[in-house]
């Protein structure tokens, strides 16, 4: 059986608060194939020792990456923990990934609860 496929993605400001999920996940995760925008990626997989195939940065493509595996079935849920509170200049991008995981009707967690709850 294939294993089910969790992207991460973290704003500069989140980026701590999804290594801490990580962690505190770590054995679930295992049962995942985990993939993640470029700093996000390598933060987990270096703190959790995961691997964690790791995309462009988010304002370098990386979200688009991400949505473009949404729409071709690859990707099963999202963990975006954004950051409401700052503004992002590739907003437009953030807002294209959000909108394309509702499209597509994968599930997209932006906060610690709904994150767990996709693990669950």
């Amino acid at each position: 059986m294939e294993k089910k496929v969790i992207a991460l993605i973290a704003h500069d400001g989140k980026k701590d608060e999804i290594v801490r999920w990580a962690l505190k996940n770590k054995e679930k995760l295992k049962n995942y194939e985990l993939c993640g925008t470029g700093h996000t990626a390598q933060r987990v997989s270096e703190a959790t020792g995961l691997e964690v195939k790791g995309f462009l940065a988010g304002p370098l493509g990386g979200d688009q990456q991400i949505g473009a595996h949404v729409a071709e079935g690859k990707i099963d849920a999202i963990v975006f923990l954004c950051d409401p509170l700052t503004a992002q200049p590739h907003d437009p991008d953030v807002r294209a990934l959000l909108r394309i995981a509702v499209v597509y009707d994968v599930p997209i967690a932006t906060n610690i609860s709904t994150a767990d709850c996709i693990l669950k």
